[in-house]
């Protein structure tokens, strides 16, 4: 199945999406209280079963981008959280979340301009987002974070992220690295971060992928 289906469920007052191929089925959606999401049922998204706001708060906590919505009349859409953040989490993906602008990532993936889970074992078939072949692989770390980083700037707001061919994530802009424990470890504007699932300093870049032959396509 195309890794582009989307799937849709519109409401009364807001209409609600799924990329199947960002999914990698956290469980934010189905564990929520009350029965916007409810496995088994089809469809398994009604909007109408709650208030509008809370569609969408609940939408929100979807890590991956994979869920968005979009109101009817257009009065209300999302707005990025107020800091960019990446969380290095535990033999997991990258989980970035803030105003995102990933090179690449096409209109039919609305959601990845404020939340994202990027692949960081390597093995990805859906690179750079993560499609959960980690779990297979064993990918084996931690999500400590060593390093501090430096200042962040009061004029930038955007994160751009661009994924660089047979290398690392290039970020540029305010951005803070939490460890998977939740400590708040590094900021800065420019980093370079693994994604070729062999730096022996990760999430950080020390140029492994040029030896292990790392392949982004």
């Amino acid at each position: 199945m195309s890794r582009e289906r989307v799937y849709e469920y519109p409401g009364e007052e807001i209409d609600v999406s799924w990329n199947q191929g960002l999914c990698i089925h956290i469980g934010e959606c189905g564990r929520s209280q009350g029965d916007l999401f409810v496995g088994g049922r089809q469809p398994w998204c009604q909007p109408d079963m709650i208030h509008v706001d809370n569609v969408a708060e609940i939408v929100e906590r979807c890590p991956s981008g994979a869920l968005a919505y979009q109101f009817k009349d257009g009065s209300v859409t999302e707005t990025p959280a107020g800091e960019n953040t990446v969380v290095t989490s535990y033999r997991g993906p990258l989980f970035v979340r803030g105003d995102l602008q990933i090179e690449g990532a096409s209109d039919k993936k609305p959601g990845v301009r404020f939340r994202a889970a990027l692949c960081r074992c390597g093995q990805s078939k859906n690179k750079p987002f993560c499609d959960n072949t980690h779990i297979e692989v064993e990918f084996d770390d931690t999500g400590a974070v060593g390093e501090t980083g430096g200042e962040l700037s009061p004029e930038v707001t955007q994160l751009k992220i661009r994924p660089s061919k047979n290398g690392p994530y290039l970020l540029s802009g305010n951005v803070t690295i939490k460890a998977s424990s939740g400590r708040e470890a590094w900021h800065g504007t420019k980093v370079a971060l693994c994604r070729c699932g062999g730096s022996q300093n990760k999430p950080f870049c020390d140029g492994t992928h040029a030896r292990n032959g790392f392949q982004s396509e």
